[in-house]
């Protein structure tokens, strides 16, 4: 068992052998010698009692263990430089590249002004900005913060509500006097329905009953898209009832062109929220945008 004292000796060197991914770059970018380099791995090692790194003369690769305590490390020695940051008066101001994704509708109805009003507040910050209604993977795809409409229910990464929305059952004047509007969400299985191909259930649609439970009901969907602005176009060309989120279809209820039914089956709240993946090592430039769309936006 280590010491205290030197818990956490080696790591910083052993963390940039693996990504620098040879001991002569490591020891460029630490400004040391490669043989220092090679005799704090070996110290490391020693210490640990097991092998981290399989040595080649072409290559480095990492054992079986040795993958498990750089994931470890990697996380440490990223928490340490962020606990630096932090108290550094030059680093309080938010800087670096900021990867967003948000679906499709929501970007355009609300990042599209606020996106620039947040890079004229920080010129610091630049951004890679990604509107995708595809469930994206945070973490594998390295994004530092992820904008969800949903019943939130995935509880492995860090969230925060930002705003509440709604959704909503709709379909076209036309189409509702030519079919009929449907009375109750079990009347449903009569009608064409225009459904979103990113539900992890497209044909499967969630109401609550006339006493607030939950319930839900199979459709029979004439299109599947992946699209919010592609349904609503079938919806007013009378093609079917689509249920989406209220904020993507304000100028058709503003026009008439879609009319909301079923609305007492609905559910009351939608959260919309920014999702990121540890709270603990939080940037400053995630903090102050994630503020930035609670102010904006509002829950």
């Amino acid at each position: 068992m280590s010491t205290n004292r030197d818990l956490l000796d080696g790591m910083t060197v052993f963390v940039q052998v693996v990504e620098q991914g040879s001991f002569t770059l490591a020891a460029g970018f630490l400004n040391h010698s490669t043989s220092y380099i090679s005799k704090e791995v070996s110290r490391l090692e020693n210490r640990l009692g097991v092998r981290l790194l399989n040595r080649s003369t072409r290559k480095i690769s990492l054992t079986d263990s040795g993958k498990t305590y750089y994931e470890y490390c990697r996380q440490i020695v990223a928490d340490a430089e962020e606990a630096e940051r932090s108290i550094s008066s030059q680093h309080e101001i938010p800087y670096g590249v900021l990867k967003i994704s948000a679906p499709i509708s929501f970007g355009h109805v609300y990042l599209a002004d606020l996106l620039p009003q947040f890079l004229q507040t920080y010129p610091d910050v630049q951004m890679e900005v990604n509107f995708d209604d595809r469930l994206v993977d945070v973490i594998a795809e390295g994004y530092d913060v992820v904008i969800r409409i949903t019943n939130l229910k995935d509880t492995s990464l860090i969230s925060r509500k930002i705003m509440s929305s709604s959704i909503i059952t709709l379909a076209s004047p036309e189409y509702l006097s030519r079919i009929g509007c449907p009375a109750h969400p079990r009347d449903l299985v009569e009608h064409d329905c225009i459904s979103y191909a990113y539900l992890q259930r497209p044909a499967y649609w969630d109401y609550l009953s006339a006493s607030g439970e939950p319930m839900g009901v199979t459709v029979k969907p004439q299109v599947i898209c992946n699209n919010d602005e592609l349904q609503r176009s079938m919806a007013v060309a009378g093609l079917g009832i689509i249920r989406i989120p209220a904020f993507c279809c304000q100028g058709e209820l503003s026009t008439g062109a879609l009319v909301p039914i079923l609305k007492e089956y609905e559910f009351s709240d939608l959260g919309v929220y920014a999702i990121y993946p540890h709270r603990r090592n939080l940037s400053t430039k995630v903090r102050v945008f994630v503020d930035f769309l609670v102010e904006r936006l509002g829950m």
